[in-house]
């Protein structure tokens, strides 16, 4: 099984644009990270939602005092302007650093192994300087099933 067997094609993300379109795009692929380009189409880093839920949603404290955090928590103030407000926020201040790529002709095993290596569970796909898609570590455990179900 090849990368190109699991590849999920998405859209980019590029400089100015919306969370919103990031959270769009995200659940319509189901995926957790989208890469980012530049003007000239060259990726230039990943937007994940969990850092944008991190920066956006979750104040630190929050973070420290989860186990002691009861069941009835709510946001502070007006959630529903929350929300808007991070969904109509620009994407640039969540971008990171670009991580791994890996090729569409790459065995998924390989790309399995590079995703334990870097501790993550997806990585972009990468051919001759052109985004492909994505890889996930449920991709690739979802054309497994499919495999063996065919086989049965």
């Amino acid at each position: 099984m090849l990368v190109r067997d699991t590849l999920i094609p998405t859209k980019v993300v590029t400089p100015r644009m919306p969370v919103r379109d990031v959270f769009a795009e995200c659940g319509r692929a189901h995926v957790q990270a989208l890469p980012c380009v530049d003007e000239t189409g060259k990726l230039t880093g990943r937007i994940t939602l969990k850092r944008v839920m991190e920066m956006g949603c979750l104040p630190e404290h929050l973070v420290a005092a989860a186990p002691l955090l009861g069941s009835f928590l709510s946001c502070i103030g007006n959630a529903q302007e929350k929300i808007e407000q991070l969904l109509n926020s620009l994407v640039d201040p969540y971008v990171q650093r670009l991580h791994v790529t890996i090729g569409s002709d790459q065995p998924a095993i390989k790309a399995l192994a590079i995703m334990e290596q870097n501790d993550t569970s997806y990585l972009f796909v990468v051919d001759d300087g052109r985004y492909q898609g994505i890889i996930t570590i449920q991709g690739i455990a979802q054309k497994m099933a499919e495999i063996y179900a065919a086989s049965s």
